[in-house]
């Protein structure tokens, strides 16, 4: 079973998905489990307070040391994997995804304002991971990006094994066009070669399908 932890000021961004769809199945299944720290809870002063001003100047705020350290010793073991939200990562990718559904534990740090004290950073996390060059108001909605993709590749969660193989990026490539009932709509007809009950045929064509839709829309992945 892969243990996520998720280390957030704002579990109630992520509580409502991680109930819903493949990640209830995942949970159901007993294939993860999910829990949420929050460091508001490893706070000393009446306020809770978790940040604090920037030395040196600065806007916004940034986050506290003591609680985000305390946090992570709280939920870390030898096979825990720390992983920090963040813009300044390398940007999330089907090949990390994959990576990351074989190991036992993932925590995630959530930052929050302006971002995290360095010293969490230097000291706590494994790695970082950005899911694209743009700035969110704080790390729950990354996370929950990092934990479906990943959750997802667990065998057993989709279904049939297998079920992940032909999808977009997991060979290198787009994925093919999909077509369902009825044959005809609007004037618009499926493709015959679907209709053929010719499965070799089939398999050819999705696979030159792939690679036409990948050139024309995405021709770096070709590369």
């Amino acid at each position: 079973m892969l243990r996520i932890d998720v280390i957030t000021l704002f579990p109630e961004m992520l509580s409502g998905f991680l109930e819903l769809s493949m990640m209830k199945r995942a949970s159901q299944l007993e294939k993860v489990r999910f829990s949420f720290v929050n460091p508001r809870d490893f706070t000393e002063d009446v306020h809770r307070t978790t940040d604090d001003r920037p030395y040196g100047g600065g806007p916004g705020m940034v986050m506290k040391p003591e609680p985000l350290f305390k946090a992570i010793e709280s939920v870390k073991t030898p096979e825990s994997r720390i992983i920090h939200l963040s813009p300044q990562g390398k940007v999330f990718s089907q090949d990390k995804a994959e990576a990351l559904a074989i190991e036992s534990h993932l925590v995630f740090l959530c930052g929050h304002y302006e971002g995290v004290d360095e010293r969490v950073i230097e000291h706590l996390v494994d790695e970082e991971i950005s899911i694209g060059d743009y700035v969110l108001t704080n790390g729950a909605l990354a996370a929950g990006v990092v934990i479906d993709a990943t959750v997802r590749l667990i065998p057993g969660v989709l279904g049939g094994e297998g079920a992940t193989e032909a999808e977009s990026f997991s060979s290198g490539r787009l994925d093919h066009p999909h077509y369902t009932r009825p044959v005809e709509y609007r004037g618009h007809k499926v493709p015959d070669i679907l209709l053929s009950g010719d499965h070799a045929a089939i398999a050819a064509w999705r696979k030159e399908q792939a690679v036409q839709r990948t050139r024309q829309k995405r021709p770096d992945l070709l590369t």
